[in-house]
């Protein structure tokens, strides 16, 4: 049987080294094992590349030598120097904490409906049936049109950032919700029954809770999905955020910051979604062993 854990420390699954057709080389076999330390530098030419091609198209101390204009495009170094500005002008701090603040919040609501809802539809077949019209429907909807919509109804104060991303949040939750739950082996559902167990009792401790490593595993994903959207929230609204540095450092510059602050939100979101790793090891240490 092939072995199918995760290699350590890279994030690259491997199933082994098959041996496959032959001829064409040995660099390329499919599914193979690739150590970390080569995962690592594979995974680092895309973006040395993507470096020297920032710095060879912004290169030149004169505006009109360049092949990218620096209102466009600023270089690495500016952007660099620029960071000092950004952390004492703009108050980076304090805007990216009233972002992961939104963040947090509309995630705290959009659980409040997802979470059950999610549950419902995947243990009850009618429920299912009821919402999975209106479920189709969101996944097919833009999510920026979201934003005139909660413009309309509650205006551009505080309210409206929460509700959009609770709303993003929910449309991109109650499917890995549901299937989670959907997930869970009917034979775990026989041996409750056989059991004597009850319906709820069958809903809260056979199918929660098996599903529950997958359901926190879709938690960790929709907070990610967040700090995609943080910025289309704050952009109709240039006051707080870091959405609304963005806007202004759009309209008035300096654009080395718009580049700094998705800097910032990837870091940031990075270290989040770290955090739920970690948290998923020590919840669910019965899973990593089985990987």
């Amino acid at each position: 049987m092939n072995d199918q854990r995760p290699l350590p420390g890279s994030g690259v699954r491997g199933r082994g080294s098959l041996a496959g057709p032959r001829g064409g080389g040995q660099w390329l076999r499919i599914r193979e094992r690739v150590p970390a330390p080569l995962a690592w530098v594979l995974g680092a030419v895309p973006v040395v590349l993507l470096l020297l091609l920032w710095f060879a198209a912004t290169a030149g101390s004169e505006a009109e030598r360049r092949l990218i204009s620096p209102t466009i495009l600023p270089s690495p170094v500016e952007v660099i120097r620029s960071f000092p500005e950004l952390w004492f002008d703009r108050a980076l701090t304090r805007n990216l904490f009233i972002s992961f603040r939104r963040v947090l919040e509309g995630f705290a609501v959009a659980l409040c409906v997802a979470f059950p809802l999610g549950l419902f539809m995947g243990s009850f077949t009618k429920v299912k049936a009821t919402f999975h019209p209106l479920t189709v429907f969101a996944a097919y909807l833009p999510i920026p049109t979201l934003v005139p919509l909660t413009l309309s109804l509650f205006g551009t104060g505080e309210t409206q950032k929460v509700v959009f991303l609770a709303m993003a949040f929910v449309i991109y939750l109650v499917p890995l919700f549901v299937a989670a739950v959907d997930a869970v082996d009917d034979t775990y559902l026989k041996t409750a029954y056989t059991l004597g167990a009850s319906r709820w009792q069958t809903v809260r401790k056979v199918l929660l809770a098996i599903a529950w490593p997958d359901i926190f595993e879709a938690m960790r994903l929709g907070f990610g999905v967040g700090w995609s959207y943080i910025l289309l929230a704050e952009m109709v609204d240039i006051g707080k955020g870091l959405g609304g540095i963005v806007m202004v450092s759009q309209r008035r510059g300096p654009r080395e910051h718009i580049y700094l602050v998705l800097v910032v939100i990837v870091a940031v979101a990075f270290l989040t979604d770290r955090l739920w790793v970690w948290g998923g090891k020590r919840l669910f240490p019965y899973r990593e062993a089985r990987r």
